[in-house]
C-alpha cells in the first residue's frame, strides 16, 4: 500500500507512522518552574542529536509543562525509562494541571540534581542534567509547525547507578530501557548483539576470510 501524508487516507484503523519510526527511547523529562513547581513527563520524540558537545532533544505536541518549564528556567533532566518503572512512567503521563507534580501521582521521588534545580527521579538508575541551548517550533514543507515545540538541552552531568554497570559499561540486561512503539504498545531492551564497523572502504575487512 502506500499513502500520501497530507490527505492521510490510509485507511487502516490507526496513523501508522509512530509504529514504522520505533522502537523510540523515552525522554522522562523533569522540570522545575521559576516558581518552583515540578513536573515530570514522558516524551516519544526524544533522541541524543550530537556527542561533541553533548546535545539532547525533546519534542512537545503543544506547549506543554515540561518545554513551558525547561525553556523558563534554562534546565532540565532526562531519566532513563526502565521496565521496572514503566508503571511509574505511565502514571506520570497523566494531564495534570499545572503545578501538580507528576512525581507524587505516579509515586516517585525527587532526588536533587548538582547543576540544575529540577529534580531528577530517584528510582531511576541514570538521569542526563541538562541546560537548554535551543528552543523553537520545527519547520514543515508549509513552515514552522502550529504545534510542535522543540526543546534542544546540552548534557552538563551524568548520574550512573553502579547496578547497571558491567566491566564498566552500562549493561542493557541490567538496565532494561524501555522504548515506545506504535499505539499504545512499548518493548523492553534485554538481548543485544554486537557487530564491528567496517574500517576498509569495500568493508571487505567484515569478510569472514578477511
Amino acid at each position: 500500500m502506500f499513502y500520501e501524508t497530507a490527505a492521510n487516507r490510509h485507511g487502516l484503523p490507526h496513523d501508522p507512522f509512530k509504529a514504522i519510526v520505533a522502537p523510540r527511547p523515552i525522554g522522562w523529562i523533569s522540570t522545575r518552574s521559576k516558581e518552583g513547581a515540578v513536573n515530570l513527563a514522558p516524551y516519544s520524540f526524544f533522541n541524543a542529536i550530537a556527542d561533541d558537545p553533548k546535545l539532547v532533544m525533546f519534542c512537545s505536541s503543544g506547549m506543554k509543562d515540561s518545554a513551558s518549564f525547561a525553556i523558563e528556567s534554562g534546565e532540565f533532566v532526562v531519566n532513563l525509562a526502565t521496565f521496572d518503572l514503566a508503571e511509574a512512567l505511565n502514571r506520570s503521563s497523566a494531564p495534570a494541571p499545572r503545578g501538580v507534580s507528576e512525581f507524587a501521582i505516579a509515586g516517585l521521588t525527587e532526588a536533587p540534581c548538582r547543576l540544575v534545580a529540577a529534580p531528577r527521579v530517584a528510582e531511576s538508575p541514570a538521569a542526563l542534567e541538562c541546560k537548554v541551548t535551543q528552543s523553537f517550533r520545527p519547520m514543515g514543507i508549509d513552515g514552522p509547525s502550529p504545534s510542535a515545540v522543540m526543546v534542544i538541552g546540552q548534557v552538563v552531568g551524568i548520574h550512573i547507578d553502579e547496578r547497571i554497570l558491567r566491566d564498566g559499561m552500562i549493561a542493557m540486561d541490567l538496565a532494561q530501557p524501555l522504548t515506545r512503539l506504535g499505539y499504545l504498545d512499548y518493548a523492553v531492551t534485554r538481548e543485544v548483539f554486537s557487530m564491528n564497523r567496517p574500517k576498509r572502504p569495500d568493508a571487505s575487512d567484515l569478510d569472514p576470510q578477511a
